[in-house]
């Protein structure tokens, strides 16, 4: 009796410890963003009026700093906005394709050096994606595919984690009695793997599709090193070249560029959330049939 009721305070004040720390991480977490909301919504004078950084200014011009933004250099935020979308889908939608098929391949079949393959997948896996930058400029600018889509669509389709996160799904979500009762009703491979495997495999491949799609979007050095016609810039390079403009010359010319640098980040980061809020749901039923099984 006195060992279970001393188990219960300290495993209320173990569950109380927990919600601070995770209080203190959403705050952490939060505070940055709503900085950006805030700022966004203020002009030059209200940024650098002497304010409150964390609250709004007297002045709320969220229209005016929307249009700035949109109008600003003959519209060119929108044609970044187009970039990064191009550059996401495409690229994301390409590197889950070509995960989906490679986890799947090294899960369920036996092949000559497939160790050694996964192997390397690992050790590719921890390589930082920065330290390919230059070696895959190189490589680029002697097939003479630099300053083009090409040059930042074709890297984002190799994902050695998207890759890794498919093999250890498909190895234990897709039971390999099941795909041998189909290959014995006379289903063959490619069929197997559309109507049985592939809808196994929906909670993965959404979640590499997210990832992929993310680090895409968020995209800023490789872009930086292969293009340099602006109008190819996605919009975290674009954005990049605003706040380097306005470190440099401040105000001059009557016009500061502050207040959409922030607006436009707030801008950019809203398709992300969009898209994390409508593919949750496939989690949930991933979770749900994990629970299950």
């Amino acid at each position: 009796m006195s060992t279970s009721i001393t188990r219960g305070p300290r495993r209320q004040t173990r569950y109380v410890s927990l919600q601070v720390v995770l209080g203190i991480l959403m705050v952490y977490f939060l505070v940055p963003f709503w900085w950006v909301i805030v700022n966004s919504s203020k002009t030059s004078a209200g940024l650098f009026g002497g304010g409150s950084a964390l609250w709004f200014a007297d002045d709320i011009d969220y229209l005016g700093n929307l249009q700035q933004l949109f109008t600003y250099g003959g519209g060119i935020y929108v044609q970044w906005l187009i970039n990064s979308a191009m550059y996401a889908l495409v690229g994301g939608i390409g590197a889950t394709a070509l995960a989906v098929l490679a986890g799947y391949g090294f899960a369920k079949y036996q092949f000559g050096g497939r160790r050694f393959s996964f192997a390397v997948l690992l050790g590719a896996v921890m390589v930082p994606a920065t330290a390919l930058v230059i070696p895959t400029f190189v490589l680029f600018a002697q097939a003479g595919l630099t300053n083009t889509i090409w040059a930042v669509i074709l890297p984002t389709l190799l994902n050695p984690f998207g890759v890794y996160l498919m093999a250890v799904y498909a190895r234990d979500a897709v039971p390999d009695e099941l795909l041998d009762a189909a290959r014995v009703d006379g289903a063959g491979e490619f069929r197997v793997f559309l109507q049985v495997a592939l809808p196994m495999l929906r909670p993965a491949i959404v979640t590499v599709l997210l990832l992929s799609v993310v680090s895409s979007w968020n995209n800023y050095f490789l872009p930086l090193a292969m293009l340099s016609d602006n109008r190819l810039f996605p919009v975290t390079v674009g954005i990049g070249l605003w706040q380097a403009t306005a470190s440099t010359y401040g105000a001059a010319g009557g016009e500061s560029l502050w207040s959409i640098i922030i607006l436009g980040s707030l801008v950019s980061v809203i398709p992300l959330i969009i898209a994390f809020l409508t593919l949750q749901k496939y989690w949930q039923g991933g979770l749900s049939i994990g629970s299950l099984k």
